[in-house]
């Protein structure tokens, strides 16, 4: 992810325009991040496309496109090990970090439909990512790659990934159709004066002439409902898309300026990379989350997160290895072994305990709070062992 905003251009600037510069990105960040939130809840609203739908898409696709480019670029370049490294550390800081955090923030809702669809091509995914490494390392050693052929393999699967989403998306869409809406409370059925018995002897009890007809109250309009019909789908998609730059340039400003800042008041370098770096491939990810989380939309970080898990692997990880040869193991590391020993038994244990957490959420119908201080706990456990293996 470096190679998108030279770090050369940060190095020598004065301290305060380095601040200056970190504030200006931070600005930027957020507002990137408000943007993509609002046009990706009101495109779901105007196409009638659940948010979780378009956040595990449109969204996930958005935050991970560019990291898919610098990643393809440097395999181009001689540097094929760090698409290996970027992709399962993003995973790790999606379900790990972000999600976490998440759920830390605030009780998120549970999609089924998603969850035992694209949920399980998430886990599916790892697991095939996984098994490929293993056995390569198995069958070549310390020479293992994951060859142009398994790039084609995920980039097949990716298609039919984007196939079957849309059929999903389909099937759901004609679900909601048939699906009464509970909002609306059903009509009461009253008694008319046909069902009514009087004693026609009595004036009290004369039957009265007619009875007014109980009007169905309107479904109550919204003003974020009527700014997404009123909205065209091309404008949403290109705030999404401009939302989407924004957040990725101006976090890796951020990163880049802040690493320079803290290179010039003495912070070792081991520190650095073990925290700037890590955070930098997540940083897109984690705004747009915490953001959809704060304006009240769960749903996008929960489809985002499972997104990108995908993608990852099938996009990011497949275009990279049809680009040149992935190595498995780095013979400059410290320890060569890492990506083995580290990596990919911390990507399968978060991703285990997030699909326990599946089961747990599905049965009671929510994600509770709990469940992000162990995800939170796994990831800081992980960037505390980067660090000391540097």
């Amino acid at each position: 992810m470096e190679q998108l905003i030279p770090p050369e251009w940060f190095i020598g600037l004065h301290w305060s325009v380095l601040i200056g510069i970190a504030a200006a990105a931070t600005y930027g960040l957020m507002n990137g991040a408000d943007w993509l939130v609002h046009g990706a809840s009101y495109l779901a609203r105007r196409l009638g496309i659940p948010k979780v739908v378009v956040g595990a898409t449109i969204v996930s696709l958005g935050t991970t496109s560019p990291e898919c480019a610098v990643s393809v670029m440097a395999a181009w370049n001689g540097r094929p090990g760090l698409a290996l490294g970027n992709a399962v550390g993003s995973i790790i800081a999606d379900t790990g970090l972000i999600f976490g955090i998440g759920c830390l923030m605030a009780v998120l809702p549970v999609d089924r439909f998603l969850l035992s669809r694209q949920g399980w091509v998430q886990f599916g995914a790892a697991l095939l990512l996984a098994g490929l490494c293993y056995s390569a390392f198995g069958w070549q050693g310390d020479a293992a790659t994951l060859g142009r052929e398994v790039g084609a393999l995920f980039l097949t699967l990716l298609i039919v990934y984007m196939i079957m989403s849309v059929r999903w998306s389909r099937q759901r869409l004609r679900g909601l159709a048939t699906e009464p809406d509970a909002s609306v409370p059903a009509p009461v059925a009253l008694p008319g004066p046909a069902d009514l018995q009087y004693d026609e002897d009595d004036p009290a009890e004369a039957a009265p002439a007619a009875v007014a007809p109980v009007p169905e109250p309107p479904p109550p309009p919204t003003a974020a409902v009527g700014e997404a019909k009123k909205a065209s789908v091309a404008w949403l998609l290109s705030l999404v898309v401009v939302g989407a730059a924004t957040v990725v340039v101006t976090s890796h400003i951020l990163i880049e300026s802040v690493s320079e800042l803290a290179r010039q008041f003495g912070v070792p370098q081991v520190v650095i990379a073990a925290t700037m770096v890590a955070l930098g491939t997540s940083l897109p990810e984690l705004v747009v989350g915490l953001t959809a989380v704060r304006q009240g939309h769960p749903e996008l970080l929960v489809g985002n997160v499972i997104g990108a898990d995908i993608l990852n692997v099938l996009f990011v990880i497949g275009a990279s290895a049809v680009a040149a040869s992935l190595p498995i193991l780095d013979p400059l590391a410290r320890v060569p072994h890492i990506f083995l020993v580290v990596h990919l038994p911390t990507m399968l244990t978060v991703l285990i305990l997030f699909r326990v957490f599946i089961w747990i959420a599905c049965r009671q119908g929510h994600f509770s709070r709990w469940m992000g201080l162990p995800l939170v706990t796994l990831y800081c456990a992980y960037v505390v062992i980067q660090y000391a293996v540097s």
